[in-house]
């Protein structure tokens, strides 16, 4: 008796080619309803399952395989006596190889337009249970779930004769990638189902897929690699689904460097660019809407770059929320080292899209120079998922930091102009990205001195007045916690700032706000804060 495979794929990449093979190679093809009709008009040899089964395909659709003549040929244990007996009586053939992926319940929730009526019959039923039971039933049957499969198993079943051509350790491998498959899907499924509300189920299920092996971990001696985690509705946003256009491969830290970067521009309303360094801003500019003519981007980037910590921008990663365009390219390109007089150098360019000039301009700055594209909606999309972090032994899960409208209330004696309030609002942001304890102080728009990281919070403010000098005269300055001293008031207002911003609560808010009114500098509350660990 011939060798049979039951084909039912969502997915027909190479099924034409696979078919063709088999057929070659003496195999039976049964396959479901729109398969049956994909290699029919191939003019290969398919018998459907209706036929098959005798039982017709009901209910739209949602019973095709669910028959005993299915699950029965698939299931019985060779070589056992007493299901072969069983299988035989009941007049069951053999079905050795099951080719089958599942309905594209991913894609469809994807789409902006899709309703739930139409995710709900994207669920497969038949698909899964035809998988999982050739799977559990690898030491005699074959299950493929990936068309990248299809030519590794042509190859060996050339060599030998029937499903045992593919030896047992590849049977296990295919029944492991196909529980995966299935278990996968199943994921995706309950994300879409469970309620929104419900942030932190009593079981965890991570669905996340393989985008690519890094060129090496946080060090060259470290393996690493980043997978996906699309969100409840499918899709890929932020760094996570980037397209990259140009340059080296990425390692962990240019993944991580990058989504700091793209993270804290896609915080910024206005046309902004950043730089980071080690996942904290160093470079930052937001543009004046209300300038005539507006400010270009380029322009804005060198204003950046001349009045914050060019030192450490040198080989940092360069973010902006809007299309680069062909002035940014160019000056990202050209504009020199302020100190050095040498063409800056940078690992990654990063933006939500690029001019196609711009973007060949881009290219000709290094061969090494990694040019990526975050996928449409990134700038909104990607502050909505759970962030996770892996600590030895578990996960540590939160909602996003997300920035609410942003209210400063006065508590000092001196007012709060619009200009200072604006840059305020800058420094108050960028804030939200700089390594606990954060200092920012920020002067027309633009980040002139930054502290991060520090034990003390003493520390980052020396460190943020330091890195400004003479431009800490006139900026404003923030922070991202309480003052339970007035001691950062006194760092940064000694050295020339006109306002600070911080979380407020303290019991000893009244030292902090006597210190103000002592420098005549003005002093905001916000009533939260934005640790960064």
């Amino acid at each position: 008796m011939k060798p049979t495979v039951l084909i039912a794929v969502s997915d027909k990449t190479g099924l034409g080619y696979f078919a063709g093979e088999l057929v070659r190679l003496g195999w039976q093809i049964l396959a479901t309803g729109g398969t049956a009709s994909f290699i029919s008009e191939l003019d290969l040899p398919v018998t459907s399952v209706s036929e098959y089964t005798k039982s017709p395909e009901m209910l739209g659709g949602r019973v095709k395989t669910l028959h005993p003549l299915i699950h029965g040929g698939i299931l019985y244990r060779r070589g056992n006596e007493e299901d072969e007996s069983e299988i035989k009586a009941q007049g069951i053939n053999s079905i050795d190889l099951v080719v089958c992926n599942l309905y594209p319940f991913q894609e469809t929730i994807a789409r902006d337009e899709s309703t739930e009526d139409e995710a709900i019959e994207q669920i497969d039923i038949g698909g899964p249970t035809m998988i999982r039971a050739a799977a559990k039933n690898y030491e005699g049957v074959g299950v493929i779930v990936d068309p990248s499969d299809y030519r590794k198993v042509i190859d060996l079943l050339d060599e030998g004769t029937g499903v045992q051509a593919l030896d047992l350790p590849l049977r296990r491998q295919l029944a492991a990638k196909a529980f995966k498959h299935v278990s996968t899907y199943d994921a995706l499924i309950f994300r879409f189902l469970t309620d929104q509300d419900t942030i932190f189920p009593d079981e965890l299920t991570i669905t996340a897929q393989l985008k690519t092996k890094l060129r090496y971990g946080e060090n060259p001696h470290q393996r690493g690699a980043l997978y996906t985690i699309a969100d409840s509705h499918g899709s890929l946003s932020g760094v996570g689904g980037y397209t990259q256009h140009h340059g080296l491969e990425m390692s962990y830290v240019n993944v991580l460097d990058a989504s700091a970067a793209f993270d804290c521009v896609s915080d910024l309303t206005e046309p902004a660019v950043v730089i980071v360094k080690h996942t904290n801003p160093c470079v930052a500019g937001v543009a004046d809407s209300m300038k005539d003519p507006p400010e270009s981007l380029g322009e804005l980037y060198e204003r950046a770059l001349i009045n914050g910590d060019y030192v450490s921008a040198y080989g940092g990663i360069i973010a902006t929320n809007r299309p680069v365009d062909f002035a940014l390219a160019e000056a990202i390109r050209d504009v020199r080292h302020p100190e050095l007089g040498s063409r800056m150098l940078y690992d990654i360019v990063i933006a939500p899209a690029y001019d196609s000039d711009a973007l060949e301009h881009l290219k000709k700055k290094s061969k090494n120079l990694r040019i990526l594209e975050t996928p449409s909606g990134s700038l909104k999309g990607d502050s909505e998922q759970v962030e996770f972090r892996g600590i030895k032994g578990g996960l540590l899960l939160q909602t996003p930091d997300k920035v609410p409208e942003i209210k400063f209330e006065l508590v000092s004696k001196k007012p709060l102009t619009s200009d200072i309030e604006t840059d305020l609002a800058v420094a108050w942001t960028l804030c939200k990205h700089v390594s606990s304890n954060a200092v920012v102080l920020v002067k027309d728009r633009v980040l002139v001195g930054m502290g991060a990281g520090q034990p003390n919070r003493v520390g980052s403010a020396e460190i943020a007045v330091e890195q400004a000098k003479s431009r800490a005269e006139g900026a404003v300055c923030a922070t991202d916690a309480f003052l339970p001293f007035p001691d950062t008031l006194i760092v940064v207002a000694d050295a020339g700032c006109v306002a600070l911003a911080h979380t407020g609560g303290s019991i000893r808010d009244e030292d902090s706000i006597v210190a103000a009114n002592e420098r005549d500098i003005v002093l905001v509350t916000t009533g939260y804060r934005h640790f960064r660990h």
